[in-house]
This record gives C-alpha cells, structure tokens and sequence, in this order.
C-alpha cells in the first residue's frame, strides 16, 4: 500500500498559484512512480487574503505547519497592494524562523547547455556546473535587528546589526559537510567577509573545527567579493559553498543565473526531521498572471526537492529527468526561448514522467 504524505500549500501571490497549481500533477506522477501518495491541502495564507482579513500568517496555522503536515510547498510572495510586503515576510520568514529551518538549500546545476550565459569553458562545447549552496537561514542580518536615528533628518542613522552564533554558525557547516560526504563531494568552500568583519572570523574558527573532522573532504576558504568572482569565471570548480544568510542570499542568485536564472531555481528551507518548506524562488510577477507565460519550472524542481526530503529519491530523480527532457525538447516558456505555455509545459513533465519506465 503507498505511503502517504500530507502536503500543505500556500499558493501566494501573482503567478504563484498558477506555477504551483501546474506542478502538482507531476510531483504527484513522481511520488507515485515512488509508491507514494501526496495529500494536498491548500491554505489561503497571502495578500488576498491579507487584504480581506488583515491576517498573515496566525499562530494555529503555524501550529497546524509545525504539527500536523510533513512539508510545505510555497509559490511566490508579493502583491503591489501591499507595498511593504508585510504579509510576505510574515509568511516566509516567520515559517523560516518559527519552525528553525536553519538550511536554506539551492542546487546550482546547469540541465542543458543553452541556459548558460557564460561562453563555453576552454576546449569543451558546454559547461559542467554543478553545486550547492548551503545559506544559513536563520541569523545574520535578517533578524531585523538594529536602530534608527534622527529619521528625516540630515543626520539619519540607520544600524542594522548582523548576528551569528557559535551554535547556529556550526550546525550550518556540519550540515554543509555532511551533505558533502553523503553525496561524494570531495570539497566544501566556506565564504565570509573576515578581512572586513571582525565577526565573521567565528565562521573561519567553527569551519576549520568542523572540518578536521571530514579528512576526505578538502576544505578551503573565499572572501565573498573574491568567491562571486570565481564562480563567474570557474563555477565547475565549486561542489558545496556555505556562507551566511546575507552572503547565500546573493550567491545564491548568482549561481541561479549561471545556470538559466530564476526561473529554474528551486530551494529547501530544512531542518532534519521536520517539515520542510519548498518554494521557487522567483517572485510574484504581477504582470505575467494569466497569461500562460509564467515558468513552471523551478516550482516543479522544488517539488523534487521536497521529494528528496521525504526519502522519495526516485521520484526525485525522474522529475530532474523529465526537466531535463522538456529543454531538450525545446518545451518552455518564452523566458526560456520557447514557445509553450505554463500548462504546456506542466503537461509535458507529467507525461513523461507518468509514461517512464
């Protein structure tokens, strides 16, 4: 008898629904060709309902998250009727923080040569790019620590503090090596700003601790301003990079558009052993509702994901191959160069996956 799984899911904003909407029969195709079944229960949480009810995200639905489901798939947050975004930090940020879901995990992988934007590497006809990141997720400067001064005048001071501890720094490293270790990389890079930020050498002191302990593991060490370089000018060096909340958040989107930009950039934000939160990582693109042109792709590869979480690594596995099929075959939407709409592709995923041996 299937396994099953319940899934909560908070379409969101703009194209949200419509990209998580469209994801779901695949991931469903995949879970089953795993001998699992996904229970999907879909909660309102969003700008419309932000605006009917004045309502984020209220403490029995975090509850509800924390207790009852085992992962979360999110679509985009963002509505222009709420300019300050209050709903949508709410939501995403307080299920990051209110649940501790320390990692945030973004797979860096080319699926086909002509997402690349960089010319080929020296001798070869197409890149290799391969890696992940590994953001810490729950410190640093989006605690939203900080001050202001003086506001409206000319002697305005804003003070925004950045936090780590020695618990968070560490656990996020251990979780870097370790990943590393179960999926045969043979290097961790660890970021930080240190000859700048006397803070950040706490990182260099628990990287090098944590690392003596993976002596098959070569480990090493880039400034952030220097790895940003690198990763544009030899990004198949890189395997697995972990760095702070603020530093991944940008290398992250880096690293997104080295390998066809946003719109297949998928993300985990995890903390083994409890329900995970999914979601691509674009955003809400107003302008794009309805009209059949919003990429589906990165909500279907965080569904693989969050596939991979739940131990369903097959159904995981036929998902980044039925993604790796419809580019080859030419089946994406206009960001992509193609000519298909956000169900076309949807469907095509589906199909092939439904249809794999």
């Amino acid at each position: 008898m299937p396994t099953q799984y319940t899934i909560a899911v908070i379409g969101g904003d703009g194209i949200g629904p419509e990209v998580v909407e469209t994801a779901i029969p695949a991931i469903d195709a995949a879970a089953r060709k795993s001998d699992a079944s996904l229970a999907w229960e879909r909660l309102p949480y969003g700008a419309e309902h932000y605006l009917e009810t004045g309502e984020t995200l209220p403490e029995k639905a975090f509850r509800h998250l924390r207790d009852d489901v085992h992962s979360i798939l999110l679509g985009a947050l963002g509505d222009p009727r709420v300019p300050g975004n209050e709903h949508a930090r709410d939501i995403l940020l307080g299920l990051r923080f209110k649940l501790d879901l320390y990692i945030n995990f973004r797979p860096c992988t080319l699926l086909h040569a002509d997402l690349c934007p960089l010319k080929p590497a020296a001798g070869n006809a197409s890149r290799a790019i391969d890696f992940v990141i590994f953001r810490e997720n729950t410190a640093g400067s989006y605690l939203g620590r900080g001050a202001a001064h003086h506001v409206g005048t000319p002697q305005e001071e804003q003070v925004a503090e950045e936090v780590h501890t020695a618990v968070k720094v560490e656990r996020i490293i251990r979780a870097a090596f370790a990943w590393a270790e179960a999926h045969g990389k043979r290097r961790v890079t660890m970021s930080d700003k240190s000859n700048a930020i006397p803070a950040h050498r706490l990182w260099g002191r628990l990287f090098e601790q944590v690392g003596a302990e993976y002596s098959s593991i070569e480990q090493e060490h880039r400034y952030v301003d220097a790895l940003a370089m690198e990763l544009v000018r030899d990004p198949e060096r890189f395997e697995v990079i972990v760095t702070s909340n603020l530093f991944g958040d940008i290398l992250s989107d880096l690293g997104a558009e080295l390998v066809g930009g946003l719109g297949v950039a998928a993300s985990g934000n995890l903390h083994p052993g409890r329900a995970g939160l999914f979601e691509p990582v674009h955003g809400s693109a107003p302008p794009l509702v309805g009209t059949g042109q919003a990429n589906p792709l990165a909500a279907v590869l965080s569904g693989g994901l969050m596939l991979a979480d739940l131990g369903l690594e097959d159904g995981a596995g036929r998902i980044l191959a039925a993604v790796r099929a419809a580019l080859a075959e030419g089946v994406t939407t206009p960001d992509l160069g193609g000519h298909a709409t956000t169900r076309d592709v949807g469907r095509f995923i589906e199909e092939h996956i439904a249809g794999a041996a």
